[in-house]
């Protein structure tokens, strides 16, 4: 075991609210159970669920810190039993069910991944919640194949910036909506082949348009509210559309026809509460996959800025004003 402090700083949720809630706490430093490893964090990404899980309505599944964060990067510093990789010392990047918004983390050792070569820990802490999210909505459930066409909403999200990158390296077509001209743009430089500003285009007719009145074959939606019905008529026969979030709204009323006509699926998945032994079968096809492209300068996180661990309310104002391009990470001294 490497030495290590008693104590941490980590930042805790005072109560369900706003971005002022959180504040930074003292905390004892977690010891690793069996199959665990404890991380030094260097570096925590700033994802949508923190956001929601701040405002009371996305609780820590049982057996989860409560404390926010939900992938760091940083050097392995302890280990559990049975663990023999990664080793102490190694720099890994890992998906973990909270947790991250601090100085020490814990993390399951299979979910633990060694950091790509070239990558600093900021780059680093910015792929696990992202790259786990969309090569298991957009490859496993939504079967993207390449020739296909891939609509992705919320293009310069991270989790948009991320689906982008990965459609097109697996030779996709990729269309995406976005809120501005300028974030048009930056979709278009990550290589999306059309962007479409929402406030200006009917997203239906653009997609329609774009495919000669095909549909999208997958759509990547974390946007819901009309957007569900509207998907349904951008959807291609035998299409697939994957549902991760819901920023306008869950609740809608929807006529079924197309679904029937069209004869494509609606699914959708949340990755926190999954278990440890579906995540794994998801980092495995990542290492696989996914973490050459990373090595060899493909499909690397888009940073839009690095706050200190300690302005993590000021992390997450950004996040809700919906200003940023791509991930917002937080740096751990």
């Amino acid at each position: 075991m490497a030495s290590f402090p008693e104590e941490q700083t980590v930042i805790g949720i005072s109560a369900p609210g706003g971005p002022e809630v959180l504040v930074p706490e003292r905390r004892p430093v977690p010891r690793p159970g069996p199959g665990e490893v404890l991380v030094r964090v260097r570096a925590a990404g700033v994802n949508r669920p923190d956001v929601v899980q701040r405002q009371g309505r996305y609780p820590a599944p049982p057996g989860a810190s409560d404390i926010p964060g939900l992938e760091v990067a940083g050097e392995v510093v302890a280990v559990g039993e049975g663990v023999t990789q990664p080793a102490l010392g190694a720099h890994v990047t890992a998906l973990v069910t909270g947790g991250g918004y601090a100085q020490y983390c814990i993390a399951d050792a299979a979910l633990a991944l060694p950091i790509p070569d070239g990558l600093d820990f900021v780059a680093a802490a910015a792929i696990p919640e992202t790259v786990f999210t969309v090569w298991s909505n957009v490859f496993d459930r939504g079967r993207l194949a390449a020739g296909e066409t891939l609509l992705v909403h919320g293009g310069t999200s991270g989790i948009g910036t991320t689906a982008i990158q990965l459609g097109k390296a697996f030779g996709a077509r990729v269309l995406t909506t976005a809120g501005s001209p300028e974030k048009c743009a930056a979709c278009l430089r990550l290589g999306a082949d059309l962007a479409i500003d929402y406030r200006e285009q009917d997203f239906v007719a653009a997609v329609k348009e774009a495919t000669d009145g095909r549909g999208a074959n997958v759509i990547l939606d974390m946007v819901g509210g009309d957007y569900i019905a509207r998907n349904y008529q951008a959807a291609a026969q035998d299409g697939r559309i994957v549902q991760i979030a819901f920023l306008k709204g869950a609740k809608v009323e929807i006529d079924f026809t197309r679904l029937m006509l069209k004869r494509f699926t609606h699914t959708g998945s949340t990755l926190r509460s999954r278990p440890l032994a579906e995540k794994v079968v998801i980092a495995e096809a990542l290492r696989e996959k996914v973490w050459p492209l990373l090595s060899t300068g493909r499909c690397l996180p888009v940073i839009h800025t690095v706050l200190p661990l300690e302005e993590a309310a000021a992390a997450h104002e950004l996040m809700e004003s919906s200003g940023h391009i791509g991930k917002i990470v937080l740096a751990v001294n």
